[in-house]
């Protein structure tokens, strides 16, 4: 009787640096939303407080090195989420990475990309601005164009409809 294998293909488990204690960064969190050098903190409060106003939960964890690998940082941001809730932006140096339970994995991937400046408080700024701007409107954009070259095919096929019955009537 041939043997079968199964073969199951789990998640790698979330890589967090040594050098991160979860514990603290959700513990500074608590009160602001906040955990990043002090420097930071008030103008990563604003950011806070302006996303709550927009109803976003956010949280900001800054680090102050680069972990060993870019994607550590989705892993820290992911795993503070699952704690924490809501909207988890996650910045080092050169870096950032985000999780949300909220938000579209496309729309918060899409403003992470907006959030490379170097500079906590502008990348937080910049990663809310692009989170809360209105997306274009591609279903109306799309049924305007439609319509443009239904009304040009229209135009045409009367035009030519003309040029056929005026061509009979010459050979008549």
């Amino acid at each position: 009787m041939p043997v079968s294998h199964t073969i199951a293909f789990l998640p790698a488990p979330a890589d967090i640096p040594n050098s991160v204690d979860i514990d603290t960064i959700l513990a500074d969190l608590q009160d602001d939303g906040v955990s990043a050098p002090a420097d930071d903190v008030a103008g990563l409060q604003d950011v806070v407080a302006r996303a709550d106003r927009e109803g976003i939960t956010l949280r900001v964890v800054v680090l102050d090195e680069n972990p060993g690998r870019d994607s550590q940082l989705r892993d820290i941001a992911t795993d503070v989420g699952e704690q924490q809730g809501g909207t988890i932006l996650v910045l080092s140096p050169n870096w950032v990475g985000t999780s949300s339970d909220a938000l579209p994995r496309v729309a918060v991937e899409d403003a992470q990309d907006h959030a490379y400046t170097g500079n906590a408080v502008a990348s937080a700024n910049q990663f809310l601005d692009a989170v809360v701007e209105p997306d274009a409107p591609y279903g109306l954009i799309t049924v305007g164009l439609l319509l443009v070259v239904g009304a040009g095919a229209a135009v045409t096929w009367r035009l030519r409809s003309r040029r056929a019955a005026a061509a009979t009537r010459v050979e008549d």
